[in-house]
C-alpha cells in the first residue's frame, strides 16, 4: 500500500513540473547569470550589463531569453495577458549622432536569419518586411528618422506588428501626475525604464516610458486596441534587437522582468552604467601651479599671435541670412584638419565641378568626403545654399547623405558621408582591377532607380539631380548603390513648373530639351539614367573618343546590335556568362527607351521600377517608335540649331526620319 502511494505522488509531481515551454516569468536585476542567448555583436560587460551594440563595431546584436514562453493554450486560442519592464540606456561618442535604436521583440524563433542592420534594426530585410507570416510583435525605441517607414521624427517610441512601420507612435516622453508631458531624449545616455502591458480581456496594449527612479506614470505614452491572438503563436521567444549604421553606438540593457498572466516584478539594485571618461589632471599640475601659470600665459600669447597670423587663411564668409543654416554649416578649419590640409594623398577624385577629398572629422572621428566647388560668382548663393540644406535633410538608403556645407572666399565645400568602396565608374572603366558581376550591377541599378523615384515623387519637393552618371554613384560597404553629388541638384514644388537655369551637367548625359530650354525636369533625369543603364551593362562611357576622330556613341552602338537582333553582344565581357539573359536584355532596351530624345516617350522612374522588378513587362521597342529604320519623331524641336553648338561627329541629317544617332545623340549627347 505504501509503495502504491509513493508511485501516485511521483506521477502527481511529474505532472506538475513545468516544461521549458511553460516558463511564464523571469527577472534579471543585472545579468550576473549570463543566462541569455546572444548573437551578432551583443555581449555581457564585466559589470553585468547587457551590451547589444558598442561604439567600435557597425552591425546588429540580439539577446533572447533562452527558453520559449507559453502565450496560448492552443494554436488557435486567445493570447494570454503579459507584462514586461526593462531599463535601457543609449550612449554615443558623437554627440547628437547615434545608431538606429533598439526594440523589445516577441518572435517565433530566437534566430533572425537574413535580417539587415541600420534602419532595419536587425529584425527584417527588404523582402520580408511587413509580411503577415512574420508573427512578430515589437516596441521600438527609434533614434533615426526613416522616411520610407513613415517615422515621425528621430526620437520616438512605436508599436510595430510584423514590420518596421509603426501602427502607433509618439515622440519619446512621459506624463506626470498632473497630465503635463515631458520630453525625453533617447540618446541622452541616461537610464530610462519602459513598461509594456497587454490585457487579453480588453485587447489593449499600453507602453509607458519614464526616467529611471521615476515612479511608473499613471498615463501611458502609447495606448493601442489590438488583438494579438492572430500574431502570437502558442510558444514564442522574447528578447531585444539593436543595430547601428554609420555611427556605432552603445545600446545597454540594465535589467529586465517579464510575466504572462500577471504583473512583471519590479527591478531593483541594478548595475551602474560605466562612467564617462574624464581626463584627470596630472599631479605636477597641482604642485607646480605657479610655473604652469606662467608657461600657460606665454603659450596663450603665442597662440593669439599665431591665430592672428592664420586668421586670414581660415577666414570664412558668414552673412546674416546664413544664421538659419548654422546646424548644417561646417567650419573650414575643421574640414582643413580632417583632410590634412586637402593633401593630394587624400584626393578621392576630380571632375569638372571640383575635387573630392577623404577626411576624418577631429574629435568625432567620423569619416567624410569633402567636395570643393569653385564659385566664380556669388549671385544666387543664398538660394543655392537653401536648396543644398533642404536636400541635406533628405534621407534614403540609396542616397549618399549630404551632411552640410562650408563657404570660404570663392569656394563652396559640400560635406558627404564617406562611402568606403568609392564610385561605381572605378569598377567599370579603364581595365579595373576588380569588376562587378551582373547580380551586383543589377542591384546597383535597382538601388539608384529607387533613390531617383524617392527624389522625384516621394519627397516634399520634386528634386532633380541633374548629374546622374556612374562616377556619381557611390558604393557603400555592402556594394549597395547610392546616388551622390547633389551639388547641381534643384528642387521645386509638386504640381509646379521648373524654372529655367544655366545648363549644367556632363556631355553624354544631357537631355536635348534641357539644353534647349534650361529647364531640369524628372524626365531629363530619366534621360541621364538611360545613359547610366547602358554604361553599367556595357562597361563603356556614353561617348568614347577614337584616334580616327570617329567617336563611339554608346546609344548608337547598342541600338545597332538591337537592330540586328543580337543586343546581348553589347554586354560588358567582364560580366562573364553567369547572368540572366532576359534581365540584361531588359536593362539594355530600357536604356534605349530612356534615351529617347522626345520626353513624352520616356518612362517615369515609377514605371522604370515596375519594369526592373518584373511587375510590368517592357513593351517592344518597335511599338514605341523604334524600328529597323531607327527612332522616328514628328517634331524636330530645335534640333538644327543645337547641332551646330557641339563639334561631335553627328552623321548625316537629311530627312525628318532621323537615325538613332541623330535622334538620340545629336541634341547634346
Amino acid at each position: 500500500m505504501f509503495f502504491n502511494v509513493v508511485i501516485l505522488v511521483a506521477f502527481f509531481l511529474v505532472d506538475l513540473a513545468p516544461t521549458s515551454c511553460e516558463v511564464d516569468g523571469f527577472i534579471y536585476n543585472g545579468f550576473q547569470s549570463r543566462n541569455l542567448s546572444l548573437d551578432g555583436i551583443a555581449e555581457f560587460t564585466s559589470n553585468d550589463l547587457l551590451l547589444l551594440t558598442n561604439s567600435k563595431t557597425q552591425g546588429q546584436g540580439h539577446a533572447f531569453y533562452p527558453n520559449p514562453i507559453h502565450f496560448k493554450n492552443s494554436p488557435n486560442g486567445t493570447a494570454f495577458s503579459f507584462s514586461t519592464t526593462f531599463v535601457f540606456a543609449i550612449r554615443s561618442d558623437y554627440g547628437n549622432l547615434s545608431g538606429h535604436g533598439l526594440v523589445f521583440v516577441i518572435t517565433p524563433k530566437r534566430g533572425l536569419e537574413g535580417a539587415f542592420p541600420s534602419h532595419h534594426l536587425g529584425l527584417f530585410n527588404s523582402t520580408n518586411n511587413g509580411n503577415s507570416s512574420n508573427h512578430v510583435f515589437r516596441v521600438e525605441l527609434d533614434t533615426i528618422i526613416s522616411k520610407e517607414f513613415n517615422d515621425i521624427n528621430d526620437n520616438h517610441v512605436g508599436i510595430d506588428i510584423n514590420g518596421l512601420e509603426s501602427i502607433a507612435v509618439q515622440p519619446a516622453g512621459y506624463f506626470d501626475d498632473t497630465g503635463l508631458f515631458h520630453n525625453l531624449t533617447l540618446i541622452s545616455g541616461q537610464p530610462m525604464q519602459v513598461w509594456v502591458d497587454y490585457d487579453a480581456n480588453t485587447q489593449q496594449i499600453n507602453v509607458t516610458l519614464a526616467p529611471l527612479y521615476v515612479t511608473k506614470p499613471v498615463r501611458p505614452l502609447l495606448v493601442l486596441k489590438y488583438d494579438l491572438s492572430p500574431i502570437l503563436d502558442q510558444t514564442m521567444y522574447v528578447g531585444f534587437s539593436s543595430s547601428t549604421g554609420s555611427v556605432p553606438t552603445h545600446h545597454y540593457i540594465l535589467g529586465w522582468s517579464f510575466k504572462t498572466n500577471g504583473k512583471a516584478q519590479e527591478l531593483s539594485q541594478l548595475p551602474n552604467l560605466p562612467r564617462l571618461r574624464r581626463k584627470e589632471l596630472p599631479r605636477f599640475l597641482t604642485t607646480g601651479l605657479p610655473i604652469i601659470s606662467l608657461v600657460s600665459l606665454v603659450i596663450a600669447i603665442s597662440v593669439v599671435v599665431y591665430y592672428i597670423r592664420r586668421k586670414k587663411k581660415f577666414q570664412e564668409l558668414l552673412e546674416d541670412w546664413e544664421l538659419d543654416y548654422r546646424p548644417q554649416r561646417f567650419k573650414y578649419k575643421d574640414l582643413y584638419t580632417a583632410t590634412k590640409g586637402f593633401r593630394e594623398k587624400e584626393l578621392l577624385g576630380a571632375g569638372g565641378f571640383g575635387k573630392v577629398y577623404r577626411g576624418v572629422m577631429p574629435i568625432l572621428k567620423l569619416e567624410i568626403a569633402v567636395k570643393k566647388i569653385s564659385q566664380e560668382s556669388q549671385q544666387g548663393m543664398k538660394e543655392f545654399v537653401a536648396e543644398i540644406v533642404s536636400i541635406g535633410r533628405i534621407q534614403h538608403r540609396n542616397l549618399v547623405p549630404l551632411l552640410g556645407y562650408c563657404r570660404r572666399k570663392g569656394e563652396l565645400l559640400l560635406v558627404y558621408e564617406y562611402m568606403p568602396n568609392g564610385s561605381l565608374d572605378k569598377y567599370l572603366f579603364d581595365q579595373p582591377r576588380f569588376t562587378l558581376n551582373w547580380n551586383q550591377r543589377f542591384r546597383v541599378i535597382r538601388g539608384v532607380a529607387s533613390g531617383l523615384f524617392f527624389l522625384h515623387e516621394e519627397c516634399d519637393h520634386v528634386v532633380v539631380h541633374r548629374d546622374i552618371k556612374a562616377s556619381n554613384v557611390m558604393l557603400d560597404g555592402e556594394l549597395n548603390g547610392r546616388l551622390g553629388d547633389f551639388g547641381l541638384a534643384r528642387l521645386y514644388g509638386h504640381g509646379t513648373d521648373p524654372q529655367s537655369t544655366r545648363v549644367v551637367g556632363t556631355l553624354g548625359y544631357l537631355a536635348p530639351e534641357h539644353t534647349r530650354t534650361g529647364r531640369a525636369t524628372p524626365s531629363s533625369d530619366v534621360f541621364s539614367f538611360g545613359a547610366f543603364l547602358l554604361e553599367v551593362a556595357c562597361g563603356r562611357r556614353p561617348i568614347e573618343p577614337r584616334q580616327d576622330s570617329d567617336d563611339l556613341i554608346l546609344v548608337d552602338w547598342v541600338f545597332s546590335y538591337w537592330n540586328r537582333g543580337n543586343i546581348l553582344q553589347a554586354v560588358d565581357p567582364n560580366i562573364g556568362i553567369d547572368f540572366v539573359e532576359g534581365q540584361v536584355e531588359l536593362v539594355l532596351k530600357l536604356g534605349l527607351l530612356c534615351s529617347h530624345s522626345e520626353p513624352s516617350f520616356r518612362p517615369t522612374m515609377r514605371q522604370i521600377l515596375l519594369f526592373l522588378d518584373g511587375v510590368v513587362a517592357l513593351p517592344e521597342l518597335s511599338a514605341l517608335g523604334v524600328s529597323s529604320a531607327g527612332l522616328t519623331f514628328d517634331h524636330r524641336g530645335g534640333f538644327d540649331d543645337f547641332v551646330m553648338s557641339y563639334p561631335l561627329s553627328l552623321g548625316n541629317v537629311h530627312s525628318r526620319c532621323l537615325s538613332v544617332t541623330d535622334s538620340l545623340l545629336s541634341e547634346g549627347r
